[in-house]
């Protein structure tokens, strides 16, 4: 609880003891009023000042005017005791709202802590203490156990675990090594780090992070806005209906002026839109903070509330579905072992750093001795020529594609791997083997995929610049509803258009990538959601919705979220809306007392409130 929460309470709790005190020497002693005008003035004497200041202001017709004008008119109508209750309690309904922004705002202020207030700079072989927005890519800067990553780099020394909770939402901790890249944001737990900067502060993870959170609230769901607008209009239009039942009733009856004029106090005191105002964007702001929590974030409530209505998702294949990192996924030997095969392969990429190399060199078990390979020389466009002593026998080795085995003369009667590259090894005698070399899909994306189907998504659909073939199998492997591939950018953004233009009306589209050539997709859904862990800088500016971890079922937490939120959102609505008008009636008609208006008002506020925290919790 904050000072300024604590001194509130202080203020309620003396108030409530003056409210007994004055209920108590009513009647009794003479200066009984004395002790609810003090029990008045300790709840509420700030809210006639904010009245006095927004009218100043040209804000005439708000919830500080509204209680003012009903508990000054309950004082002079003689009912002081309602007018202190209805302070008090508006204050308590005010004091529980603090309480649960407060509370909603921590789960994404937590973030604001990841922000680094230094870096140590190293220079000439000493440690300098420097502000971020110094250091620039280069510069090598050493984080300490406990230090907060203050920029991106690449590990030049030492290794650790960082806690990169706050930006995934993960608690396992990530080791990192010699030549891992590091992000900014994360905290080391343990040894010493030496850092190559590769970004400067304003580009970092940090920065961009600290940027979405900070401009999240600017970007406002429909139906915040329409409580906004709601609140401009319906507050003039009833102050206006208090002042014709304050005033009509009595010249056409000929008197009863006190008892019109409480009737219309506690028709301004039912009519405060307090609950409406306060919880609405309170579920939006706890429905943020929720998926924030999950290592999601969303640049606004209206992305929160789109994703509520997913009907139909698009995925970009490498490094979204798949991992976009080559294995070894078949061994297909000609002669000899699928063991012998793999060795004499790593044996003639020993010397390359091509990606498909170096999967084969992961992919063999036994450790290779660079004594035994004698010579290499590539071949361009077509493979390489090692010569290699294995075994005590030289051996020439042609390794590469297809083109490299025609032009060596060596028969290939085996049809190359469809998903993926065929890697060919042929020696003097001829064909060795082959081995597949492909993309892998992601572990989660099954789970996702079927997260998604259950959460009612109709169409999962699957965007590639691959071949259509390879895009094919993997959408089959995968049960994908429709796949596009051999498709640049500029044809991304055509097929969401034509999905886009047969979508159901009121449902959305989102697309999920992660490269900088889906930038212009991601900006032309309905919802872009980048994977912003392994997502270019790129992605993420143009994005919606980042998803902090390489985890695509993070998207089936997002729509669950979204939607709870917006259940939220819709009971709060139709709760306060359909108790305000019972309220208003039976007071307008003297049913009701301002009692009950306190209800109507302070309770449901209160009871929306409560509600709206629901969003601040889940749990898939």
């Amino acid at each position: 609880m904050t000072k300024k929460q604590k001194i509130m309470v202080a203020r309620l709790a003396v108030s409530a003891v003056f409210l007994i005190a004055g209920h108590m020497a009513e009647g009794r002693v003479s200066f009984w009023w004395a002790v609810y005008v003090i029990a008045y003035l300790a709840a509420g004497y700030d809210i006639p000042v904010k009245a006095v200041r927004n009218i100043a202001n040209g804000q005439v017709f708000d919830e500080n005017f509204l209680m003012t004008v009903a508990t000054i008119g309950a004082i002079g109508c003689g009912s002081l005791e309602e007018a202190v209750a209805v302070m008090l309690f508006y204050q308590v309904g005010e004091l529980f709202n603090s309480y649960a922004v407060n509370k909603s705002r921590k789960s994404i202020t937590a973030l604001m802590d990841i922000n680094p207030e230094y870096a140590n700079l190293l220079k000439d072989g000493k440690e300098e203490k420097v502000d971020p927005y110094e250091v620039v890519p280069g510069d090598i800067i050493v984080i300490k156990p406990g230090e907060k990553v203050p920029l991106d780099g690449v590990v030049v020394k030492g290794s650790s675990s960082l806690d990169t909770k706050a930006l995934t939402g993960e608690s396992m901790p990530v080791e990192v090594k010699e030549k891992d890249s590091i992000v900014s944001g994360s905290i080391n737990l343990n040894g010493v780090l030496e850092v190559e900067v590769t970004k400067l502060f304003d580009d970092s993870t940090v920065a961009k992070i600290l940027e979405l959170v900070e401009n999240a609230s600017s970007r406002k769901a429909k139906a915040e806005n329409f409580i906004t607008k709601f609140a401009r209009v319906y507050t003039p239009i009833v102050v206006v209906l208090a002042l014709i039942l304050a005033v009509i009733p009595p010249l056409i009856l000929g008197g009863g002026w006190q008892t019109w004029i409480y009737r219309a106090c506690s028709f301004l005191v039912v009519s405060c839109p307090c609950a409406l105002v306060i919880s609405v964007p309170l579920s939006f702001f706890g429905g943020l903070g929720a998926a924030s929590k999950q290592g999601i974030l969303m640049k606004g409530s209206n992305y929160l509330e789109a994703s509520a209505s997913l009907d139909t998702v698009v995925f970009d294949k490498t490094g979204t579905l798949t991992t976009g990192k080559f294995q070894v996924t078949e061994i297909r030997p000609a002669r000899g072992t699928s063991e012998e095969l793999l060795r004499l392969a790593a044996y003639g990429e020993y010397h390359s750093n091509h990606p498909i190399a170096l999967s084969v060199k992961e992919a063999c078990r036994e450790q290779v001795q660079e004594q035994h390979i004698q010579s290499t020389e590539e071949i361009p466009g077509c493979g390489l020529h090692a010569v290699v002593s294995v075994d005590g026998q030289m051996r020439n080795l042609y390794i590469g594609n297809l083109r490299l085995m025609e032009k060596q003369k060596v028969t290939v009667t085996e049809e190359p791997g469809k998903l993926g590259t065929t890697l060919y090894v042929a020696d003097d005698q001829g064909l060795l083997g082959s081995i597949v070399i492909s993309d892998t899909v992601r572990q989660d994306v099954p789970e996702a995929l079927k997260g998604l189907r259950d959460a009612g998504v109709r169409q999962l659909v699957m965007l590639t610049g691959d071949r259509q073939e390879v895009g094919e199998i993997v959408g089959r492997q995968l049960g994908l509803d429709k796949v596009y591939g051999g498709l640049l950018p500029g044809d991304k953004v055509a097929r969401v258009e034509e999905l886009l233009s047969a979508k159901p009306e009121g449902k959305t589209l989102c697309f999920v990538g992660d490269g900088i050539n889906d930038a212009p997709v991601l900006a032309r859904a309905d919802v872009g959601i980048a994977m912003g862990g392994i997502g270019s800088d790129a992605a993420v500016e143009a994005a919606d919705v980042v998803i902090m971890t390489d985890e695509p079922s993070k998207l089936v937490d997002a729509i669950l979220i979204a939607r709870k939120t917006i259940r939220i959102v819709k009971q709060n609505i139709v709760f306060a809306i359909g108790v305000k008008v019972l309220v208003l009636i039976l007071t307008a008609i003297g049913i009701t007392s301002m009692w009950a208006a306190v209800f109507a008002d302070v309770g449901v506020s209160v009871l929306a409130i409560l509600n709206s925290i629901r969003a601040l919790n889940y749990r898939r």
